[in-house]
């Protein structure tokens, strides 16, 4: 007999799901009744605010509460189309109403009949007109549902096609959902269960509990991002290896052409005392785990050099991981020199090795008796054919640009290595020992002697010619210019579903002054190189390139042949360019101020003058106190405190050390969306109070919760869109 259908039961038992939409589906990662159900909105449509026809805005959508005033008519087109045309009313005017391809709608629509219709109005003939509207029958004491959701699908399933599959599947799922989160947290947070949760993200009746259902499961995701952690720390605690030698750095600090700062001697001295066991009597120690964050420019290199000649002088070998090749070539370029005059031989292995070369270097970290003692390189060194005689250290360089399993794939080259990670992203300390809770934290807080500030402005479209006056100046003086956009290519930004994105949904349905029109990269590159600077080389730079063809855009930007780089924020980590002297960010309210940090950070690195230059046409009162801080302030954690009060957590998660959701990384998917730090910290008491009592997560009570900590640390969370 064959069972009912459940959670895990396959999309095909849906109505109307067969073999072809089911393969569909599996390519977004939707393969059972439970995927369908996990598919979150990813925006919603506002049909709450209605609005009178008089109030009506046009070309936007809106929502209006109308009655029918004529009969429906059907009239014949060219082709095949029809048109179905009738006048409705409100107490502020009329409008025609207009449907094309819907001869039946002359039986739903009948004159003194009221809908709810949610469209945009134009005027034709100066006559309102409503074309192709959704529209609901307002009946007298039934209340409609204020939001409506849009979801991100793959091509050939509509939203309201999977809006169907949705509610068929929610009857077959939360019957049978347990809630992992223990009654305590849920009670005492007001969270609601997770069965109403989810059913009111598909349908939410009001703002309200939309509001309280995002809240749930904001809540989740940041108690188990704290629950991971927790677990990494208790698996990394576990972990022995073998002390590295006891030895002085003399020789690699007299290489060096200046003094260390203060907070770089401390950095090393803790890397130090954890790679050789400072104090302990035991050959056989904990290994190090430890991260490294600093501003961009404030020396975390010269860090990574002493962990990793302490590795070396031990006798064993230290690989340095980087995201893009022409940052294993910058790094291989420093440091390969250093390291031949201590007398260590480095290697370099990247996609673009060439394959004899390659095949020397693999053969040569596997030889026991004459190993490689240092490579460089990237995502190569993650493949399978790549091991190690005696490794000793990992380090990973721009660590939130690899995933936690990409990390863990290098480490695993030798389990029990000594791993440090770097970042230069600047992040408030209420986050960090969350998000670096796992890890021992060295935190370079001064800049080197001679390091120039960097000059920012806020300006607004006004200063647009003045703008590209300064642009000429600075290529005319040999200098270099960053333009980096918050969008690759220009899109809406209400889609044709007429859908709020998630993260600006604004329940109070305050009156907001419209958003400046988004600087798209592949638009503007396009202007400035044939309109504005047809005589200066323009070149751009984007995450959808292949790889080989950025790392080709930047050699030429390092070179000099390229004298201004259009971007989106990929060049928010990237390679040394001393000539740059000018960073403009377009639409700079669109970015978490750490973000805009970082990105100052790629100028003011050679002997010139540099500016960074904040593009805002946003009038809103909090996007001016934010840039504003910019101005103000240049110490990168200041800047990250001043942002989490002002803004909220959910910037920290959606970029910066959000960008862990990559691929391969933690799957967060809605805690960008947390602007409330109570919520937060909330969220990670209770995480410390569960592992407190039990910390790997073996009690029967805690297994869905530790299942879920799994999926999202692995990045194999496909349940949530």
């Amino acid at each position: 007999m064959k069972e009912n259908p459940g959670p895990a039961s396959s999309v095909r038992v849906l109505h109307g799901v067969g073999d072809t939409r089911a393969k569909t589906l599996e390519k977004a990662g939707i393969v059972t009744v439970e995927d369908v159900v996990r598919r979150f909105p990813r925006a919603y449509q506002d049909r709450g605010d209605v609005r009178r026809l008089v109030d009506g805005k046009d070309g936007q959508k809106h929502s209006f509460l109308l009655t029918v005033a004529t009969v429906p008519s059907n009239a014949r087109l060219r082709g095949r189309l029809t048109m179905t045309k009738f006048r409705v009313f409100d107490d502020s005017g009329s409008a025609e109403a207009v449907f094309f391809n819907q001869p039946y709608l002359r039986e739903v629509f009948h004159v003194g009949d009221v809908f709810r219709f949610y469209g945009s109005l134009s005027f034709v003939k100066n006559r309102c007109q409503i074309s192709s509207p959704a529209y609901e029958p307002a009946e007298e004491g039934a209340a409609l549902p204020d939001y409506f959701p849009i979801y991100t699908l793959p091509d050939g399933i509509s939203q309201k096609v999977f809006r169907g599959m949705v509610e068929s599947a929610l009857p077959l799922v939360l019957p049978s959902l347990s809630d992992p989160l223990p009654d305590r947290v849920r009670l005492e947070n007001r969270l609601p269960a997770l069965s109403l949760a989810i059913r009111t993200l598909h349908a939410p009746e009001n703002g309200e509990q939309l509001q309280a259902a995002l809240r749930r499961m904001v809540f989740d995701e940041l108690l188990l991002l704290g629950l991971g952690v927790s677990l990494s720390r208790c698996q990394g605690e576990a972990i022995l290896t073998r002390a590295c030698r006891k030895t002085t750095l003399g020789p690699l600090l007299a290489e060096l052409p200046y003094e260390l700062t203060g907070a770089q001697k401390r950095a090393i001295n803790e890397i130090y005392a954890d790679m050789t066991g400072y104090g302990k009597q035991s050959d056989l120690i904990p290994a190090m785990r430890r991260i490294l964050i600093g501003d961009v420019g404030c020396g975390k290199t010269v860090c990574a050099a002493a962990a990793i000649y302490i590795a070396l002088s031990s006798g064993r070998q230290a690989a340095l991981m980087v995201p893009t090749t022409i940052l294993a070539e910058q790094h291989y370029r420093d440091l390969a020199p250093l390291f031949t005059k201590l007398g260590y031989e480095v290697g370099l292995l990247t996609g673009g090795t060439k394959q004899s070369e390659k095949k020397r270097l693999l053969a040569r970290l596997c030889d026991p008796e004459n190993p490689l003692p240092l490579v460089i390189g990237t995502h190569a060194l993650l493949s399978d054919n790549v091991t190690f005689a005696d490794l000793a250290l990992t380090v990973t360089d721009e660590q939130h640009r690899f995933g936690v399993m990409q990390r863990t794939a290098l480490k695993e080259k030798s389990a029990a290595s000594h791993t440090l990670v770097m970042s230069a992203t600047p992040i408030p300390r209420t986050l960090a020992h969350v998000l670096y809770g796992d890890l021992s934290l060295s935190k370079i807080d001064e800049m080197p002697k001679g390091r120039q500030r960097v000059d920012t402005f806020v300006v607004d479209e006004s200063y647009r010619t003045r703008l590209y006056d300064f642009i000429r100046k600075q290529v005319s003086a040999g200098g270099q210019v960053y333009v980096v956009c918050p969008s690759i290519e220009e899109k809406v930004e209400q889609d044709e579903e007429g859908g709020i994105p998630l993260e600006e949904l604004d329940f109070t349905r305050a009156l907001r002054p419209a958003s400046p029109p988004l600087k798209d990269a592949k638009g503007y590159a396009k202007e400035l190189s044939e309109k504005i600077f047809p005589d200066i080389p323009v070149a751009l730079l984007h995450g959808k390139m292949k790889q080989a063809d950025k790392d080709a855009v930047m050699e030429k930007f390092v070179s000099g042949e390229v004298k201004i780089l259009v971007s989106t924020t990929v060049i928010e980590v990237g390679v040394n360019v001393p000539t740059a002297t000018l960073m403009i960010v377009e639409n700079a309210e669109r970015f978490g101020l750490s973000q805009l940090h970082q990105l100052r950070g790629r100028v003011g690195r050679g002997k010139d003058k540099s500016y960074c230059i904040l593009v805002s046409d946003h009038p809103g009162t909090v996007a001016e106190a934010r840039l504003d801080v910019m101005h103000t302030t240049y110490d990168g954690y200041e800047i990250a405190e001043k942002d989490l009060s002002l803004r909220g957590p959910g910037d920290f998660f959606a970029s910066g050390s959000g960008e862990m959701r990559q691929s391969g990384g933690l799957s967060l998917k809605l805690a960008a969306l947390c602007r409330d730090t109570a919520l937060m910290e909330a969220a990670f008491r209770a995480a410390e109070e569960i592992t407190r009592d039990d910390p790997d997560l073996s009690r029967p009570e805690n297994a869905a919760l530790k299942r879920d900590v799994e999926r999202m640390m692995t990045g194999n969370q496909k349940t949530v869109s």
